[in-house]
């Protein structure tokens, strides 16, 4: 092998190693995302957010937080029993006595009880809030999941597609048959796709870490989704909310609204509790006494003979102490409570409103989303596809140029990611629509 054979060897291995460089690695299809048979459905995820959801464990908690509460309330105060033990200094006498007081909680027991029901009921609505809220938070991260991995899907067809036409040219400008012009254009607009796509492999890859962070699962465990974007969107719209007639009796049921009034009946029941807790109450007790008591001097016994003059007695008392309200009425606790229930009924009034706002503007989005998905899924998405594939079918021929495959190419990406956006449009506002009736899907 001479100077000139070896030196021709080195070169095309450093163009091969070169070229193997500049290819891009291999980064996950859509298909890394998606498993139409065991995949997790959106009612799976959400079922799966309500039971695992670390947030909405502990909102849970505090359900039994009132509930200790409740307990505590109903029951009555201890009595109380004191001991006494009184010995004369240097001398014999002594006394023991023994004391018990009871409390009657006259008046009190009931009030705070109504007080902890409704503290209990209102801990309830929270927590069915929270489920709203979450339900909604499920449905926006498995939507943004679902609409990057249609854009990766688009992009996808297109890397491939446009690598076919990049093949084809590359063989023509190796025949002469055409001009390393057509060729060098396609490889910017692979190129151009590729990025794109490498782009929407990352934009796939934080969705879904979301998704997995809204139904308590590690970033790093295992999941794929069964639903397609435009089936979702396709299979609600066929679906009616049955519940979307009635604006009034939604708002009432609604749970952020009903906790709304479960304040204010909290506050008046506040109130109620304040008012008993200012009226007399009473404290029953009893004692028992043995005093044993002498004298130094001797008396004369029955019987004739000298005793110490010594005897044991015994005393029992009982009685009543009265809390009188002369001054203290609990005035002060009272106003605070009235004040406090003034700011729920407010408060009541805002959320009341609202709902009713959201309702009406989560209706009218939803309303207008779906007609625009009409619109693009009645002929313009399909058409867009059609007309692809004719000029794609046509440069193949000879009859247009590169510049009409990549000008079509382009118009074909913008209607599809339009149709994206539409059907990403149309999911986000029956979420919304959802989240305004409380629905739980």
């Amino acid at each position: 092998m001479n100077a000139r054979t070896r030196v021709g060897l080195v070169m095309l291995a450093t163009l091969v190693a070169t070229a193997a460089a500049a290819q891009p690695p291999a980064w996950p299809s859509a298909t890394r995302y998606v498993d139409p048979v065991n995949g997790l459905s959106l009612e799976q995820a959400i079922a799966h957010a309500l039971e695992q959801e670390p947030s909405l464990r502990a909102a849970r908690t505090q359900i039994d937080v009132a509930q200790g509460m409740r307990m505590q309330s109903a029951l009555r105060p201890n009595p109380t029993v004191s001991f006494e033990r009184r010995e004369e200094p240097q001398g014999m006498d002594n006394q023991t006595m023994v004391s018990l007081e009871w409390p009657l909680d006259l008046f009190r027991r009931d009030a705070r009880v109504a007080v902890a029901d409704r503290q209990v009921a209102a801990a309830e609505l929270a927590v069915a809030d929270r489920q709203r809220l979450l339900i909604a938070n499920v449905r926006a991260r498995y939507g943004d999941v679902l609409t990057v991995v249609r854009d990766l899907r688009l992009f996808d067809d297109l890397v491939a597609a446009t690598g076919r036409q990049h093949d084809l040219l590359r063989a023509r400008v190796d025949e002469g048959a055409t001009a390393p012009l057509d060729r060098d254009l396609v490889t910017v607009e692979l190129r151009r796709l590729e990025s794109e796509r490498v782009l929407q492999v990352g934009r796939a890859e934080a969705a879904l870490i979301e998704l997995k962070r809204v139904l308590g699962m590690q970033p790093d465990a295992a999941l794929m989704v069964r639903d397609s974007l435009e089936d979702v969107v396709l299979r609600e719209s066929a679906a009616t909310a049955s519940s979307a007639n009635d604006a009034s009796r939604i708002i009432e049921q609604r749970a952020d609204v009903r906790e709304a009034a479960a304040q204010v009946d909290i506050a008046g029941a506040k109130i109620e509790r304040a008012e008993r807790e200012g009226r007399f109450d009473v404290n029953v007790f009893a004692n028992y006494a043995r005093m044993n008591n002498g004298f130094p001097q001797l008396g004369v016994a029955p019987s004739g003979g000298l005793t110490p003059i010594r005897s044991v007695f015994h005393y029992v008392a009982a009685g009543a102490t009265v809390t009188v309200p002369l001054r203290n009425h609990n005035q002060g606790e009272i106003a605070a409570a009235r004040a406090e229930q003034n700011g729920a009924a407010l408060t009541h009034e805002a959320a009341r409103l609202a709902a009713t706002t959201e309702l009406a503007a989560a209706r009218a989005r939803d309303d207008y989303a779906r007609q625009a998905v009409t619109i693009y899924s009645s002929g313009a998405q399909g058409l867009a596809r059609q007309n692809l594939a004719v000029v794609e079918q046509s440069f193949q021929l000879g009859r247009v140029t590169v510049f009409d495959v990549l000008t079509e190419r382009r118009r074909y990406i913008e209607v599809e990611r339009g149709y994206t956006d539409a059907l990403r449009g149309a999911f986000e506002a029956r979420t919304a629509l959802n989240q305004a009736i409380g629905e739980g899907r």
